[in-house]
């Protein structure tokens, strides 16, 4: 199976540690290529953006995919490597990592707005409220995309109030189905945060529709540390005004952890 990898080359001289991009339900590399791949660039890392299989140019059926078959894909990219990576999650890639970290080891890893410890329920109950007849229609089909195929949904969801309806439109126009094996493992197969050994840095979101500042906390909590959190920002951190926030975050940290 042919996985999609988008790589970034250094725009100066280049760190030893090249970051992986991992994204989350219903994306694909795009959402890191629009401006973090160019911010890490710019600071010496060499990025790979992949598109798990079934999304966006990778092969493969998403219909069908497990989260344990995106660590699988995680890990073809990792091997092909010559230095072990810097992982960036988001939200479903943030289990991902969790997942991937738990089982092999890295020189570190960040996690975005992601699934928390305690699973998906919490988002589930929150789409129960806010989007029923989406959520019964993802149900009767066994498919996660009935969640975002409507474009306001896929906003309120993704963004907060500071996306311009511009770009939210456009990000939204991007958006594609995501796995509904996968979404059942987001709730059942929790991640294993005492097999975790590299360092981890937790970044959450005031607005997220999705995952909770007290899900977050309580992730972060889960691996000795302390949430990150962004106000103003929805969801997709990566995308929203002000990205550049969590990126320096992440860059200053990931400075001073290699270091160390």
């Amino acid at each position: 199976m042919q996985i999609n990898v988008t790589v970034t080359d250094p725009s100066t001289t280049e760190k030893a540690t090249p970051i992986v991009f991992v994204h989350g339900a219903w994306h694909a590399s795009w959402c890191w290529t629009e401006h973090f791949a160019g911010y890490f660039a710019d600071l010496g890392y060499r990025s790979y953006a992949i598109d798990l299989r079934g999304h966006g140019a990778s092969e493969g059926n998403v219909a069908k995919a497990r989260i344990s078959n995106y660590v699988h894909d995680l890990r073809r990219l990792t091997m092909e490597l010559g230095a072990e990576p810097v992982i960036i999650g988001h939200s479903m890639g943030g289990l991902v990592v969790q997942q991937y970290l738990s089982q092999y080891r890295s020189s570190a890893g960040v996690l975005m707005a992601p699934v928390p410890t305690t699973g998906a329920i919490g988002a589930t109950m929150r789409v129960i409220r806010d989007h029923p007849k989406a959520f019964l229609r993802a149900n009767v089909a066994l498919s996660l995309g009935p969640i975002v195929d409507e474009p306001d949904r896929a906003i309120a969801l993704l963004f907060g109030p500071r996306m311009s309806d511009e770009d939210a439109s456009r990000y939204a126009r991007c958006v594609q189905n995501e796995s509904y094996p996968a979404y059942l493992e987001m709730i059942l197969d929790l991640p294993r945060a005492a097999r975790v050994q590299d360092p981890l840095l937790v970044l959450g979101a005031r607005l997220d529709a999705v995952f909770s500042v007290a899900e977050i906390r309580r992730t972060a909590r889960a691996y000795g540390t302390e949430a990150i959190f962004f106000e103003e920002m929805g969801h997709d951190m990566m995308l929203e005004p002000g990205w550049d926030g969590p990126a320096a975050t992440i860059a200053d940290w990931l400075e001073s952890t290699l270091d160390s």
